[in-house]
């Protein structure tokens, strides 16, 4: 809500202010003509006066890097280009500075001979050529380097008042640029090669020691032609072969270590109990197992048949099983010291196996302790020998590229002759003044404008004094009051017989008695209630019109039936009398001393219904009359016998006579000349009237030219300015009474 009424205030401002800027143009376009006109001629006077510029142009191509005619972009070409991607803006920025640089341009001044020639620059000073440096500036003045957008292609632009002389300078620079480009490549180039053929020298020295001390090395180990790797590989293979055969010996150890502790379990008792094993790989064990066992059972068999040790059949039982028994136990100790033999065997063979492995570790350990120095100095002979390798395939590069004389840049278009100059732009600087010359108008207006600190519209009347605004009065003419010529009119105001002040009297259809009459309406109709009786009329300055108001409005409300009264209370300049003829004659003054009465100075003027109470004599303390009570008497009485009573006063800023009459009255009407009073001198003026408390009816604008440029707004005052609705005759009068006059004054100053 907030933003949708701060943007409605900034749109109301921003129209505001563009129809005061409108009004100011309005007021002064005869400022803003003269403006422009004298904007457009200086432009195209010194458009005239200005030498003729001629430009030639040159267009260069600069790329990344250098053409590779050999087509490979690694090798054979100089130097040169952006090098890095990211280097490519910096690369070209840097190009456009070395193309107006001192060392490009001084070379071109030398080759044109441009520093003894007197046409480029001016005659020679004492004869003598000029410094290079001050002809490479000259040539800079008028060069401009312009990069296309998203391309390789430049722009070289040379302006000079000769046509040829452009056309020589944009090609010498070009040529210049490209050719110390080149050199410079060239001449890196060449650096390079010397510096890659003295390192080449010593790096091959290097490479040689390397190879060397490799040889010595092999010599001085024993090492074996072949590469240090494949002997250590091959020292590999063989700990594995002795630590295969170690192992599988040892497992064959153990196996008969088991074999030979199972035979020896075997009791000489009950020698049945043999290992499975060894009944299995052995037959004649296994049967003469069988028969001890058998000739066992049939000894039991017999005893068991009940017959004694000392059977027949039982002893041979009994000797068949002991023979037999014999015979295994035989057996078992052969096999078991042939398990032992072959374990005693086995025993030595690991050892055998386990010493040559040890021998082959130590063996293996050692090259590695060689392979590790050895390494090192392959590595040291490999480095040296690609650095080598290098260095002497860029030397070859640097020296084939040296012979092509490739440049990575080029020149496109050469620089013609310009046939038309390019300054001075005629045209372009008359619009350019022209435009120059309406917003300096338009600035100049509007600064005039703001300058002005008058009050000159109703609008003003509100919004920057704070009043409620009762009407205009438009200026007067000069014939207004007469229908005479502008000569009879001077005579008759010679002798004091017509003053502009009674124009609403005079020329009652005019348009100042319209207006007068529309101020009237204001008064009656703002409190209907409580009418104002006693009106006081007063301005902040002097010659404001109070006067002129006052007789205008006591003679409007005169004309509209009521009994009007109009009091001089200018006790310093007073001219009331002058007005109504009262000259010499007693007034207010004389009444609040005690010298007449009321009837005896109000007098009926030639406006029906309206009667006039001069200042008579002045007195030498205004203020201290104002402030008796006769004074207040004096009001309250002529209340009572008129319907209004009207009062004429000093300026409030200049005395205080106003402020203090304003206390007593019930209303005081304001007073503002247009175009004259300060809107600082009309603040000052309320200021004295609202610190005494006193009551501000509203505000008149008096004087106003409505043919002026601020009131073509305000539409419905146009008919003012008019004679009033006889618009035809231009004098107010009805249709068939000639105009008189032609001239225009303003209203009658107080």
């Amino acid at each position: 809500m907030s933003n949708a009424s701060s943007t409605t205030t900034f749109v109301r401002e921003a129209t505001s202010g563009l129809i005061n800027v409108v009004k100011a143009v309005r007021k002064h376009w005869p400022l803003m003509a003269a403006c422009v006109a004298l904007l457009v001629g200086g432009s195209l006077i010194l458009s005239k006066m200005e030498a003729k510029v001629y430009q030639s142009v040159a267009l260069v191509e600069i790329s990344q890097n250098a053409p590779q005619p050999l087509g490979n972009t690694d090798k054979f070409s100089l130097d040169i280009g952006a090098g890095f991607i990211y280097g490519n803006h910096e690369y070209y920025e840097t190009q456009y500075k070395i193309i107006s640089s001192n060392r490009v341009l001084e070379a071109v001044a030398q080759d044109l001979g441009l520093a003894g020639d007197p046409s480029f620059g001016g005659p020679l000073p004492s004869g003598k050529p000029r410094p290079l440096e001050d002809v490479a500036n000259a040539i800079r003045g008028g060069l401009t380097v312009e990069p296309i957008k998203y391309s390789h292609l430049v722009w070289i632009k040379v302006s000079d008042t000769d046509p040829v002389r452009a056309q020589r300078i944009c090609d010498a620079v070009a040529r210049v640029y490209i050719e110390q480009n080149l050199q410079g490549a060239l001449s890196s180039t060449s650096d390079a090669f010397v510096w890659l053929s003295s390192q080449l020298d010593h790096i091959k020295g290097d490479l040689e020691h390397d190879e060397n001390a490799l040889f010595e090395f092999k010599r001085g180990n024993n090492l074996p032609s072949t590469s240090i790797n494949e002997a250590s590989n091959m020292l590999r293979l063989e700990m594995q072969e002795y630590d295969t055969a170690l192992a599988g010996i040892r497992i064959k150890k153990a196996q008969l270590a088991a074999r030979y502790g199972e035979l020896s379990k075997v009791a000489s008792d009950d020698p049945s109990t043999l290992p499975a094993s060894e009944l299995l790989s052995s037959l004649y064990l296994t049967q003469m197992r069988t028969q001890y066992i058998d000739a066992v059972k049939e000894r039991e068999s017999l005893i068991a048949e009940g017959k004694g040790a000392e059977h027949p059949l039982v002893k041979r039982a009994s000797e068949r099983a002991a023979e037999s028994r014999t015979a295994l136990l035989a057996e078992v100790r052969n096999i078991q010291g042939a398990v032992e033999r072959d374990l005693a065997a086995v025993a030595k063979e690991e050892a055998g196996e386990a010493a040559l492995y040890e021998a082959t570790r130590q063996r293996a350990v050692e090259l590695n302790m060689k392979e590790i120095e050895y390494h090192r100095l392959e590595r040291e002979r490999d480095q040296n020998e690609k650095l080598y390798e290098m260095l002497l395939g860029r030397m070859k590069e640097s020296d084939l590229g040296r012979m092509m004389r490739v440049n990575n840049i080029r020149v496109v278009d050469h620089a013609s002759e310009p046939k038309t100059p390019i300054r001075p732009r005629t045209a372009i600087n008359v619009i350019i003044g022209l435009l120059a010359g309406i917003a300096f108008g338009v600035a100049l207006a509007w600064v005039r404008e703001q300058l002005d600190v008058s009050v000159k519209t109703p609008d003003e009347i509100e919004g920057a004094l704070g009043i409620t605004f009762l009407g205009l009065l438009p200026e007067v003419d000069s014939t207004e009051g007469s229908g005479e010529k502008g000569r009879t009119r001077r005579r008759r105001r010679a002798k004091g017989s017509t003053h502009l002040e009674l124009v609403v009297h005079e020329r009652p259809l005019s348009g100042v008695a319209e207006a007068a009459r529309s101020i009237r309406t204001n008064i009656l109709f703002m409190n209907p209630d409580r009418p104002y009786r006693k009106l006081l009329i007063s301005s902040a300055a002097p010659s404001e019109g109070k006067t002129t108001i006052a007789c205008g409005i006591a003679i409007a409300l005169a004309q509209g039936g009521q009994r009007v009264c109009i009091v001089d209370c200018d006790f310093r300049r007073p001219r009331l009398h002058r007005i109504f003829g009262r000259l010499g004659e007693l007034g207010a003054t004389n009444v609040m001393v005690g010298e007449a009465t009321i009837d005896e100075v109000a007098k009926p003027t030639e406006v029906q219904n309206l009667w006039c109470v001069p200042a008579g004599a002045i007195p030498p303390n205004p203020a201290d009359l104002l402030q008796s009570d006769r004074f207040k008497r004096m009001l309250d009485d002529l209340a009572t016998r008129f319907d209004r009573v009207i009062i004429d006063s000093p300026p409030l800023v200049a005395v205080t006579d106003s402020a203090i009459i304003s206390t007593i009255v019930d209303g005081t009407i304001f007073v503002v000349r247009a175009f004259k009073t300060s809107k600082h001198q009309s603040a000052q003026g309320l200021r004295a009237l609202r610190d005494v408390d006193a009551r501000i009816v509203g505000g008149v604008l008096n004087a106003v030219n409505l043919s002026r440029q601020e009131y073509s707004y305000y539409y419905h005052y146009h008919y003012y300015m008019r004679e009033g609705y006889y618009a035809g005759t231009g004098d107010g009068s009805p249709p068939g009474d000639p105009p008189e006059g032609d001239g225009r004054v303003a209203s009658a100053p107080n």
